[in-house]
């Protein structure tokens, strides 16, 4: 066993390198569709409908795949999941999951720019923890470094989101005339930012999303406890999330011709590559680089995105980049380390306490356990 651990010793490294890598493409990949998605915006397609779309797509995708991924669980863990209980945590999920976040994130992504995207997602881990406050699920503490960190975190993040939304500062970037002459025109390809912009109300729209996706991470984490088949669960609240927002895409966009999409567009391209890219691929990698490198990893890696924001804003020729947006962003990635190493900290703290707590097994169950283990996991 030594052997093979020295001949593979390269191997955690490399396998360092391919999760790092992973992840920094997973957030480029990521502002890439974004600006993708705010050009197809600009360029006039709903983003009720957009959001319909997609996850219908990305639904039919995760469906027969969920079925596969739990092909060997138990017929009573199955039959639980046809329960009223869980009917009602998967419209809860669907809805505060799907429905409210991703149609107001679209709308808000249409008034702003990837960048106040970037910002305002950031604000996710505050706007979480304040949300734990009020319900009591976090205790308050001031005594405790990691409750002063997280609160510390927040008070940045909410500083740093507040000049992002009101202050713009000087221009790092600005838009060509020819690009201004093509929004009133033709379609442009890749614009970053929209003339005028509305970046008050996009970014009380992305917040507002974030909160609902706040609230829809406390019904997912007692959903998960109860119902352990969680690609099924994700897949059904999916679903009705679907389901939901194209009612309210109904209620909102009457106009019929909005639901056509030309087969030879960029729009439909987009749908289905963000079907594919945000339903499979970018959920394996960050529940691949959990799995090996723990679950604070994969948060880590959130801010990547404002630098590639930044980078995009400065190269595209239609884009308009101010310097109070990116220094107000940056300030929102300072609070949302500061909240993450609040958060680090408690958890270490709580594992620690937890082995004092719990009573050491003997010498004869330290001989059983590996086995038991092996046998659990066959």
């Amino acid at each position: 066993m030594m052997m093979m651990m020295m001949k593979w010793g390269m191997k955690p490294k490399l396998w360092e390198c391919v999760a790092f890598a992973g992840m920094v493409t997973m957030e480029s990949c990521t502002i890439v569709l974004t600006i993708w998605a705010k050009t197809v915006l600009t360029n006039g397609m709903s983003p009720f409908v957009f959001v319909v779309y997609t996850h219908a797509l990305s639904s039919l995708i995760l469906l027969p795949f969920s079925f596969f991924f739990h092909r060997r669980h138990h017929r009573s863990t199955e039959e639980s999941v046809c329960s009223l209980n869980l009917f009602m945590r998967l419209f809860l999920l669907g809805l505060t999951g799907i429905t409210i976040p991703q149609n107001l994130a679209f709308t808000g992504l249409s008034y702003s720019s990837p960048i106040v995207v970037c910002a305002m997602g950031l604000m996710l881990p505050a706007l979480s923890f304040i949300l734990s406050v009020i319900l009591r699920k976090t205790k308050v503490d001031w005594r405790s470094s990691s409750f002063q960190a997280k609160v510390g975190g927040t008070l940045i993040s909410f500083m740093g989101a507040t000049m992002v939304e009101f202050y713009k500062g000087p221009l790092i970037r600005n838009s060509s005339s020819l690009h201004l002459s093509l929004l009133a025109g033709a379609k442009k390809f890749l614009i970053f930012s929209s003339t005028p912009e509305y970046w008050v109300l996009g970014g009380i729209l992305l917040a507002a999303a974030n909160l609902s996706v706040s609230v829809w991470n406390i019904l997912q984490m007692g959903s998960v406890k109860q119902y352990p088949q969680v690609m099924k669960v994700a897949s059904f609240y999916s679903t009705i999330g679907t389901i939901q927002s194209a009612l309210l895409c109904l209620f909102l966009e009457r106009d019929l011709n909005a639901w056509k999409l030309n087969p030879n567009s960029s729009e439909l391209v987009l749908v289905v590559l963000t079907a594919i890219f945000m339903g499979i691929i970018r959920s394996s990698i960050h529940v691949w680089c959990m799995r090996i490198k723990g679950p604070f990893y994969v948060p880590m890696f959130k801010p990547f995105g404002l630098v590639f924001a930044t980078i995009f804003g400065i190269s595209l020729p239609a884009s308009t980049l101010r310097c109070g947006s990116v220094i107000g962003t940056a300030i929102v990635g300072m609070g949302y380390y500061t909240l993450m190493w609040g958060q680090l900290n408690e958890d270490e703290v709580r594992m620690k306490l937890h082995d004092i707590e719990t009573p050491q097994p003997s010498d004869e169950e330290n001989m059983k356990t590996p086995l038991l283990r092996e046998e659990t996991n066959v």
